[in-house]
């Protein structure tokens, strides 16, 4: 979450190429960094980080999102997964 922070909010180099759309019109609900969930055809992109973070950040608070630096965010972050109830979800993979 910390780098998809970092990269939503330009603190990374202009060179990072990492494809993360922001929805336009989501005015109703959370907070206004919200990102497009898009439709995977193929594993190869599905498991991708840039379509993984993608529900984990669109649940995170404003008041975590809000943050003006990458520690206050960090520590805002924490503050709000202590309280979670931590879910592992093995993408129900068979091999």
């Amino acid at each position: 979450m910390i780098e998809v922070y970092k990269i939503l909010t330009e603190r990374y180099f202009k060179s990072v190429n990492l494809e993360l759309e922001l929805h336009k019109e989501s005015v109703t609900r959370g907070h206004n960094l919200k990102l497009v969930n898009s439709k995977c055809h193929y594993d190869l992109r599905k498991y991708s980080f840039a379509v993984r973070v993608v529900n984990i950040w669109n649940s995170l608070p404003d008041s975590v999102i809000t943050a003006n630096n990458v520690n206050t965010f960090k520590n805002r972050l924490d503050k709000f997964w202590a309280n979670q109830e931590l879910i592992f979800d093995s993408f129900n993979r068979t091999s």
